[in-house]
């Protein structure tokens, strides 16, 4: 149908680890986004000036992240200052909401060349940064949230902890599925299964980075196993005496820097330009949950686009559930009897990163080449996010 919101392209930048010394670490986040920007008209020969609107996604708006990042990267990008920008924060899956409200701008005939896009430098602007550190460190609540939730909130880590106890799950299974992300990961790697939507990245040196950092391919459980819990404290474990404390950097996602970038228009405005859609939004979905256990969202959120679209589990041919911890997509997998070997079939977070504002589009880029390698017809993409809630899109390949 002409108004069908269809996917031209997606491109990303490496994943670069989110740390001093990291791949990417010494490229400021507004030069990764624009880097992709610029890709992704440029391989597509798009005038930029035709693009309406450009939505991105990144969580720590502060710093050099702050000031509307995605405009500054539009701009930087050389698009032309009469394309707008905006940046949005729906934590983990701002991205994926980006692309979201991109498509259905252009279901709703709001838009006919929109981008969707997002960036995080987890290495120049540390998760948590939005708050303040030590002793400048806000209350981002209030007290009516505080009323509300007065056995109070935790972080991430804690949350997944609190998942392991809920689900039953054990340490050698969440370090199984952390080894599993890095083998599947570097094993697409080898077959240059990435290379479609990798950009390689030149850094302020000269330093070409053209593969993802944060894959290990030597990783086992054995290697794993060693590691100790990253969110132990004394503290915390008075408040919660009967958690086992199972979740390390091993298998959580690590802290990654990066950017990505999708291509979206209406399929009467491909066919004009003489593009070929690669595939186009099928549904969507959000929802909230417990902002305690706030990773689980993932599960209401796919039941709620699969009632939506008509469509079961077992149609889908390909899923992308975002790897924030192991326990994540684990407990997806078991509530939706979803087959383990289309899940995360190129590996996940765990392995090729998790840039917070970036992952979204990220997610979305392997999920399409994933389902053009296999011949598959229907994706689903879903991810947890901060505060409880989730996103869910289900693509269809053309």
């Amino acid at each position: 149908m002409s108004n069908d919101a269809v996917i031209v392209d997606v491109v990303r930048t490496p994943s670069g680890r989110g740390k001093p010394g990291g791949a990417l670490s010494s490229v400021h986040p507004a030069d990764l986004l624009a880097g992709v920007l610029g890709e992704l008209v440029a391989r597509n020969d798009l005038d930029p000036a035709l693009v309406d609107d450009v939505i991105g996604g990144c969580v720590s708006q502060v710093g050099e992240q702050s000031y509307n990042v995605t405009r500054t990267a539009l701009l930087s990008a050389g698009f032309p200052d009469s394309v707008p920008g905006t940046t949005i924060d729906r934590q983990c899956g701002s991205s994926q909401q980006a692309a979201a409200f991109a498509a259905q701008g252009v279901i709703a005939g709001a838009y006919d060349v929109v981008i969707a896009c997002g960036v995080e430098s987890m290495s120049r602007v540390p998760l948590g940064s939005s708050v303040g550190v030590g002793e400048y460190r806000q209350d981002p609540f209030g007290s009516l949230m505080h009323e509300r939730y007065p056995k109070g909130l935790v972080n991430q880590g804690v949350s997944a902890e609190l998942i392991n106890q809920k689900w039953g799950l054990d340490r050698d299974e969440l370090d199984a599925f952390a080894a599993r992300s890095h083998q599947l990961a570097a094993a697409a790697a080898a077959r240059g299964d990435f290379g479609r939507e990798l950009l390689s990245i030149t850094t302020p040196d000269g330093t070409i980075v053209s593969a993802d950092e944060t894959i290990r391919a030597g990783t086992t459980v054995e290697s794993l196993a060693g590691l100790k819990p990253a969110f132990y404290s004394e503290k915390l474990a008075q408040r919660f005496p009967d958690l086992d404390w199972q979740i390390t950097p091993g298998n959580s996602s690590p802290l990654t820097d990066g950017a990505s970038a999708t291509l979206i228009m209406s399929a009467a405005r491909a066919e004009q330009l003489g593009l070929t859609p690669r595939a186009r939004f099928h549904s969507f979905a959000v929802t909230g949950s417990d902002p305690l256990l706030m990773l689980t969202g993932v599960i209401p959120a796919t039941r709620r686009i699969l009632d939506r679209a008509g469509l079961s589990i077992d149609d889908l041919d390909a899923y992308e559930v975002n790897e924030a911890f192991a326990c994540v997509p684990l407990v997806w997998q078991r509530e939706l009897g979803a087959d383990l070997a289309k899940l995360n079939p190129r590996g996940g977070a765990i392995a090729l990163g998790h840039a917070l504002g970036s992952s979204g589009t990220r997610l979305l880029g392997t999920l399409l080449n994933e389902l053009e390698a296999t011949g598959g017809r229907y994706g689903l993409q879903t991810m947890c996010e901060g505060g409880g809630m989730a996103n869910a899109t289900i693509i269809e390949r053309l």
